[in-house]
């Protein structure tokens, strides 16, 4: 049993004593920090709060223990029930609300679930607000609201159409294109949310045939959520019998979109950003953004178009910070999530899809060769496991010793970049491992910087 408190909320597996895991007491203490947090620094006078979840099989049960404790804490709680985090931050900011928590644990196996917190704008709280929230939570200092002064749940399903609607209004999202194209179009909605939502977008988009894997809501995840290559094995044969155009994946909440070629083959998830950007770029020229596990070949596209690419630390909060910082016209993170302010300041994968399509229609091209036109990188992600006795930060300050000798970045974990390579290792926010990961021209060059990376760690841990 686990229970991680970071930047990307509370974070933990249901399930064992109250101390273990993401139980319900845990719940409680957690929530009412938040929304005395939220009481004291919104500048909202809704007094409302919005929750959504994803599918997960845990979802109503912390939903309801959510719902009690914000009404408990003298909240009034918009419930939108089954929502992709990206709707559940617009809806955030379409009730003027004073925050909003999102329950999913994102790409997480179904043991687990979170509480992602959102402050008044729908976006995540930054480091500070959330290490206030935690300090609220240890210290227990929250009061509960007397009998009169009780919340009320409202629920209101609206905001899957709000959110289609708003992505189809966006300027560069030519549904007259994508109709003209006639795509077939594969989707892998994991039995999450993205199976309610990703085929009425697509159908709104005027996308005709689709083939559905995965589709039904009920949080039993069909395979390992993470929309990593090595998971995703059905949709890549269903590609080939169904002969469609272009295939989407999202993971359970909907944040990360990871792409299929036609023939079966991954578009490479760090390419979605790249592709995404490439296409933003054309007509409306500006600076990019992603973080520092992200592929290089965003930043050589940002220059092909004569623009400024910069990095930011990993952490969606954090790329949203530095993109309001350089004005940014499209960032996110490699792992396939597109943050598109024209939009909103979230990952969203409901907009990836709808400007990849109108970008797809507007080249003429298969899938596979619009990867092709694209600078080749590989990246290797690979992770060491964490115990007790490792001393990350000991670990780190060895490796920048031993690489002084290079170009090295340390605002998040320590980046080493070599004149045709790089590599990352920074301790995970969401689980007790290191990560590492480690680009190149060719995946096998990769790995080998990643396992190179491994066996040093492993030699410093003995």
């Amino acid at each position: 049993m686990t229970l991680i408190k970071s930047i990307s909320g509370i974070r933990g597996t249901i399930g064992g004593k109250p101390e273990d895991g993401l139980s319900p007491l845990a719940i409680v203490k957690f929530v009412a920090a938040y929304a005395t947090f939220i009481r004291k620094s919104t500048k909202s006078n809704t007094n409302k709060i919005v929750v959504g979840r994803d599918a997960r099989i845990s979802g109503p049960m912390v939903k309801q223990i959510v719902l009690g404790t914000l009404t408990g804490m003298g909240f009034d709680v918009v419930d939108i029930d089954l929502a992709t985090t990206p709707t559940t931050e617009m809806a955030v900011t379409m009730e003027k609300a004073c925050g909003g928590i999102i329950l999913t644990a994102s790409h997480n196996p179904k043991q687990w679930n979170a509480l992602k917190l959102l402050n008044e704008r729908g976006e995540f709280l930054n480091a500070a607000e959330g290490n206030e929230v935690l300090e609220i939570a240890a210290s227990e200092d929250f009061t509960f609201a007397d009998v009169d002064s009780l919340g009320k749940v409202t629920v209101d399903t609206t905001y899957k159409q709000k959110h289609i609607e708003s992505v189809l209004n966006l300027d560069l999202v030519d549904v007259e294109a994508i109709k003209a194209a006639n795509f077939r179009v594969a989707i892998d909605c994991v039995n999450s949310v993205g199976g309610i939502v990703l085929p009425d977008l697509l159908y709104a988009l005027g996308v005709k045939e689709i083939f559905k894997l995965h589709c039904a809501p009920h949080g039993n995840f069909a395979h390992n959520p993470e929309p990593l290559p090595q998971h995703l094995t059905e949709i890549s044969e269903l590609m080939k019998h169904a002969k469609a155009d272009i295939g989407f994946v999202v993971d359970p909440d909907v944040d990360r979109l990871a792409l299929v070629c036609e023939n079966g083959e991954m578009f490479g998830e760090e390419y979605t950003l790249v592709a995404i950007s490439d296409y933003v770029l054309s007509h409306t020229p500006g600076n990019t953004v992603s973080n520092l596990s992200s592929s290089r070949a965003l930043r050589d596209v940002t220059e092909a178009h004569g623009c400024t690419y910069q990095a930011a630390a990993v952490g969606e909060v954090n790329v949203v910070a530095k993109m309001k910082e350089t004005n940014a016209v499209i960032g996110g993170e490699g792992n396939g999530g597109v943050i598109y302010p024209a939009s909103h300041y979230g990952r969203d994968a409901l907009v990836g899809i709808a400007l990849f399509l109108s970008h797809l229609a507007k080249k003429k091209m298969k899938a596979s060769e619009l990867r092709a036109s694209y600078p080749p990188y590989f990246i290797s992600k690979q992770k060491v496991e964490l115990t007790p006795e490792i001393d990350v930060d000991a670990i780190l300050e060895k490796v920048k010793e031993k690489f002084a000798g290079n170009d090295i970045t340390d605002i998040d974990g320590v980046k080493i970049d070599f004149p045709d390579k790089w590599v990352h290792l920074r301790k995970s926010n969401t689980e007790p491992i290191i990560r590492i990961y480690s680009e190149a021209h060719t995946m096998e060059e990769a790995d080998e910087l990643g396992g190179q990376l491994i066996s040093i760690i492993h030699e410093m841990c003995k």
